[in-house]
């Protein structure tokens, strides 16, 4: 009953709505009054033909002729009364039959339809909402982001600007608000001053004009946009965005240090205060052939070895876990216990051949920069002269020709990165690279989430995705906290310890028994324990830096941040 006075009181709000339902009464009317003097002639001229009719009967016959039904029982016998009929048949036809269901649909059914529609989707937020994340714009990113915020218990609204959108995810379960983009009434009604961020996930103009209508309503509120171009940052930033990200330059920054191939030193991948997060190759280093518990690695040089990654896969680190040429060892330990291993296996491997670098958009100009600052040698390969930049290091031509791959060096590169924007493109050009060369390295970049899976078995050895990397920006900015993705799906994230946890020993914890993430690491009272022993006592007030996969992070939400024991 609620929702049906909603409906009514939204369809009689509407000023259009109102003119056409005095229209559909004036037709209604005069379609009555049509009706009414059909019925007094035909008494008339049944009087004229010698015979008497009630009135009732009069009206029966005329709704019988209009709606062309004419059940035959009440008929004229002069020409007068047939002609009669005839006029009264032809104008039911047209007014009956035409006339009003046009009417009926266009000055109401229609109408009615629309305001039942936009009564549906919701328009404001509850006074009392508080805490919330406005997200603007529904693509991967944010889809990403939102799963993540479901996980740790956030409150979100999805902001539309179309109906149809909107009525559309609101049908599927999401939190949805329709309401004008650039009108500070929508931010109002949507309680922005109550809110912890508005993460706005449009284009460059858009994300302004929104920045710049919130920030004219609330000065303390957290803004969050994406930008796409370089020059737009200063504009965003003045427009009112506390934080601008440049996604593709950031994922290429990440694929970047997923280089293993032109040495074997170790490569950063993340770093929680002291305690650096790290990958190295094992290829032709003493450590091929041998198991984890032969290496020695923890107690030669104080290390953790949390993961052996083969060929995308990341393998749990058990003492038998064997080392292979093509693994690549995930670490965690303090920079001078890395600073150690690097100076025993910094000789080996050592290769100054490019890597190639397939698609100069965003990401793939992220990955270059990355390798001018480290000083490495690569090629960009891209089939639109409009991105080649420099001769030196940029290739015309398409990826799926040979002879420009040949060009770019495949024969001997120790790695290839795909960053097109095309899914399709990527997991083509992948399994295209694996054939030529087997035992290269090849990195890809995703742009939807669903499609990781399916590059791993075309055969990357590591695929990042864009909305993953996007959503856990927007998350470290909204938690203050590090969310490091290792990989897609594999991520360090460092929380305050739950008082589930609180007087018990990391082995009596069952933390990486229960869910499956691994503790790297716990910080309290002011010290950082890095690679902590099993007998160590977690307390009050103290952080822990774990590793998991999605699942074990969710695992670990729900068994130890829920209030579960």
């Amino acid at each position: 009953m609620k929702f049906f006075t909603s409906q009514l009181s939204f369809f009689l709000s509407n000023r259009n709505t109102r003119v056409n339902i005095k229209r559909l009464v004036r037709f209604l009317s005069g379609l009555l009054l049509l009706i009414l003097i059909y019925t007094i002639l035909f008494h008339f001229i049944m009087l004229y033909e010698g015979q008497s009719h009630s009135w009732i009967t009069g009206f029966y016959w005329t709704l019988t002729v209009m709606t062309t039904l004419g059940f035959g029982d009440i008929t004229f016998t002069s020409d007068i009364g047939r002609a009669f009929s005839v006029i009264v048949l032809l104008s039911g036809m047209v007014s009956l039959l035409i006339l009003l269901p046009f009417t009926f649909i266009e000055f109401f059914y229609a109408p009615w339809l629309d305001a039942q529609s936009k009564a549906r989707a919701p328009r404001e937020l509850p006074e009392d909402t508080s805490n919330h994340i406005i997200i603007t714009h529904f693509n991967p990113i944010s889809e990403s982001l939102i799963e993540k915020l479901r996980q740790y218990n956030y409150e979100y609204v999805l902001l539309f600007n179309d109906l149809p959108q909107a009525l559309k995810y609101y049908d599927q379960g999401y939190r949805v608000v329709f309401g004008e983009l650039d009108d500070p009434e929508t931010y109002k009604k949507l309680q922005v001053d109550q809110a912890a961020m508005v993460a706005a996930l449009g284009s460059d103009m858009v994300n302004s004009n929104i920045s710049n209508t919130v920030r004219e309503l609330d000065e303390e509120v957290t803004i969050v946009t994406t930008a796409n171009s370089v020059s737009s940052v200063d504009l965003l930033e003045m427009a009112g965005s506390n934080h601008v990200i440049q996604l593709g330059k950031m994922l290429g920054n990440s694929l970047s240090r997923r280089i293993s191939g032109q040495d074997s030193r170790v490569h950063v991948v993340g770093r929680f205060d002291n305690l650096i997060v790290a990958e190295a190759t094992a290829y032709k280093t003493p450590l091929v052939g041998k198991t984890l518990r032969e290496s020695k690695l923890r107690d030669e040089f104080g290390i953790n070895i949390v993961g052996v990654w083969e060929r995308g896969k990341l393998l749990k680190p058990e003492p038998d876990t064997l080392i292979h040429e093509q693994s690549v060892l995930l670490m965690a330990g303090s920079l001078e216990q890395l600073r150690i291993y690097d100076e025993f296996m910094a000789i080996y491997h050592a290769t100054d051949k490019p890597v190639i670098i397939i698609g100069a958009g965003r990401v793939g100009r992220g990955v270059a920069e990355a390798f001018e600052k480290r000083d490495m040698d690569y090629y960009i390969v891209d089939k639109n002269p409009d991105r080649i930049k420099d001769d030196n290091r940029y290739i015309l031509g398409n990826a799926e020709d040979i002879d420009v791959l040949e060009k770019a060096g495949i024969k001997d590169a120790p790695c290839i990165i795909i960053t097109t924007h095309d899914d399709d493109m990527n997991i083509y050009l992948t399994i295209y690279a694996r054939r030529l060369r087997p035992n290269i390295q090849i990195i890809s970049r995703s742009t939807v989430q669903r499609n990781v899976s399916t590059l791993h078995r075309a055969g990357a050895d590591f695929v990042m995705s864009y909305a993953t990397m996007g959503a856990n920006v927007i998350f470290n900015i909204l938690e203050r906290s590090d969310v490091v993705m290792i990989a897609e799906g594999l991520n360090v994230f460092n929380i305050q310890t739950p008082d589930s946890l609180v007087g018990k020993s990391l082995i009596s914890s069952s933390i990486r028994l229960e869910t499956g993430c691994s503790v790297l690491g716990i910080k309290q009272n002011g010290q950082q324990h890095i690679n902590p022993k099993p007998e160590i006592i977690i307390q009050k007030g103290s952080e822990l830096v774990l590793i998991g996969n999605a699942e074990a992070e969710r695992l670990f939400m729900e068994r130890f941040m829920n209030g579960k024991s």
